[in-house]
């Protein structure tokens, strides 16, 4: 019989222990990348109001319209002072002229927003636009269409690209566009087949991709040409009953679509661009012969697609209940769908009592998602798990002071890799503009309003956008510390350190003779201010005029804010 020493045993119990750690690494990697998100309740929703279409204002608040006061109502849920919705505040917001279910919405490039058409209601020939600085409606011009549940789609210049589905007295496939500039209304050409109950997908080369109704046709609409294209024919079918779910641009750049048939379709574009026509491949099916019909699904900031499922398609949306899925793109060639929770049941694989089509999806700036549940009195909020996506998080490479007060950023990636929410043709909520946000060293967060984006598009790369932003008058009012952040469909940059500035009010005068330079309570002479203000930080001089002629000895910068301010005269 063979001895071993304490040496060899030791190692043979090591190698043991090794394997077992390899075994169960092995159990638990599955686990990991098939981990998925929590849902919890918001607070404070305002008694009587059942919440049915929403969208992202660009200043982070979000507004709600309120199915249970006549479609007309809508709300404001603003975040708490630590950022936190599910904590945030309500305020009415003044009523449209028009009550509107099922129609096109989306955010302007100056931030206002555009509502058009409705398919229930009778109102279908109407549009109109919300002021959220002003907090009023403005009815469009008459358009010679009748609007329903029509898409619509931000284009490169800041136009919209509206496609309805009645007609008067013009053929249905003929596409409208409405230019915000002139207020007016063009219909300069015609899609290929009908595109009602369609989801479009904005392409990196702001292209827009769709396909047709009841069909394995696709097309393109091209911005620079103002026409739409045939593309390649899709290999499976998405329609059933003639409804289709939501479509993405996933992180890849492929296009993602969920279909009423259960089955998917993943779409490549070709890497000549322009009018050349790409490929598509079928992605997995939904699990439990499943069906997306009519229904919501969002761009996590993860880079995973939350969706929400049914039974059956039916015209006009599904039967509840309501199951809900994660898709990864990057879990295999076609990635592959996980079961999740449902609001108020932590049960992997629950349901919801809820029809799909009664249900949307929010990307939120703190990188959760807001459920809407249309007849029932209560929001939801999504936490993904894991981390954003690198590839999606926006760089902010300056912020300089415009003379009326706001401020200008340049980076990258402000409009995000993806739209973010998608729903189909009747409960549309992109959201891929940037969202300003500043963060005090006492944890209090406060949000700027942007506008005029340079960019309306996704997956813009290492290119230059800008954006204008408002400052919220904690940051404004003085001098202090701030973190800034762009935020694109909740992935947010990395922080900027953005100061306040010291002021300067050649005309102000304090009994008290104390001076803070802030706004409140400004220096009365630009030497005060010099002398306050750190080294690289910001004099900001109301309109005035002083004689001094001040000796500058560090980094700084002094701009005039409100109109002119002169020194040395």
């Amino acid at each position: 019989m063979k001895t071993e020493n304490w040496k060899t045993i030791r190692k043979r119990e090591a190698r043991g222990w090794f394997c077992l750690l390899l075994l169960l690494l092995g159990w638990l990697t599955p686990l990991r990348s098939g981990a998925v998100g929590s849902w919890t309740a918001t607070i404070n929703e305002p008694a009587g109001v059942f919440v049915e279409q929403m969208l992202l204002l660009s200043d982070g608040s979000v507004m709600c319209q309120d199915a249970a006061s006549g479609e007309t109502n809508w709300y404001k849920l603003t975040p708490d002072t630590h950022g936190s919705y599910v904590n945030g505040s309500w305020t009415k917001l003044a009523p449209m002229h028009y009550a509107r279910n099922a129609y096109g919405k989306l955010l302007l490039q100056d931030g206002r927003v555009m509502v058009v058409g409705d398919e229930n209601d009778g109102n279908g020939g109407t549009a109109e636009i919300y002021d959220p600085v002003g907090n009023f409606w403005t009815v469009l011009p008459a358009a010679t269409a009748g609007f329903a549940d029509c898409e619509t789609m931000l284009l490169p210049n800041g136009n919209v690209l509206v496609s309805p589905v009645g007609w008067n007295p013009h053929p249905a496939f003929i596409s409208t566009i409405y230019s915000p500039s002139a207020n007016t209304w063009s219909y300069p050409c015609s899609s290929l087949a009908y595109q009602d109950e369609a989801s479009w997908v904005k392409m990196p080369d702001d292209s827009v991709l769709s396909i047709d109704i009841n069909a394995t046709t696709s097309e393109r609409f091209i911005p620079s040409l103002t026409q739409w294209v045939a593309d390649a024919n899709v290999p499976v079918t998405i329609y059933s009953q003639g409804e289709m779910g939501p479509a993405f641009l996933l992180p890849d750049g492929r296009g993602f679509f969920i279909g009423g048939t259960g089955h998917t379709a993943l779409y490549t574009a070709s890497p000549l661009g322009g009018t050349n026509q790409g490929t598509w491949a079928a992605g997995p099916d939904i699990p439990s012969g499943r069906v997306t019909a009519d229904a919501p699904g969002v761009m996590m900031p993860n880079g995973k697609v939350l969706c929400a499922v049914a039974s059956t398609a039916q015209n006009g949306g599904s039967p509840a209940p309501t199951w809900f899925y994660e898709y990864d793109y990057s879990s295999g060639p076609t990635g592959a769908f996980t079961a999740t929770s449902s609001p108020g049941n932590s049960t992997i694989g629950s349901s919801y009592n809820l029809p799909s089509n009664q249900l949307l999806f929010l990307p939120l700036p703190d990188g959760t998602i807001l459920c809407s549940t249309y007849t029932h009195n209560i929001i939801y909020v999504y936490q993904p798990d894991g981390s954003p996506l690198a590839s999606g998080k926006p760089t902010v490479a300056s912020a300089s002071w415009n003379p009326d007060g706001t401020i200008h950023l340049a980076g990258t990636l402000f409009n995000g890799i993806s739209q973010g929410g998608a729903f189909g043709d009747e409960g549309q909520d992109a959201s891929n503009y940037p969202i300003v946000r500043f963060s005090a060293g006492s944890g209090n967060v406060y949000y700027g309003r942007t506008y005029n984006w340079s960019s309306t598009g996704v997956q813009t790369g290492g290119a230059r956008v800008t954006t204008e932003s408002t400052v919220p008058y904690a940051v404004f009012s003085g001098p202090g510390s701030f973190s800034l952040q762009v935020i694109a469909n909740g992935i947010a940059s990395d922080p900027f350190t953005f100061y306040g500035p010291v002021w300067v009010d050649f005309t102000y005068s304090n009994p008290f003779g104390s001076y803070f330079g802030t706004y409140s309570d400004p220096y009365n002479t630009i030497a005060s201010g010099i002398s306050a203000v750190a080294t690289g930080r910001t004099i900001a001089i109301k309109p005035g005029s002083s004689t001094e002629t001040p000796t500058i000895s560090k980094p700084m910068t002094i701009t005039a804010i409100g109109g002119e301010a002169t020194i040395g005269h």
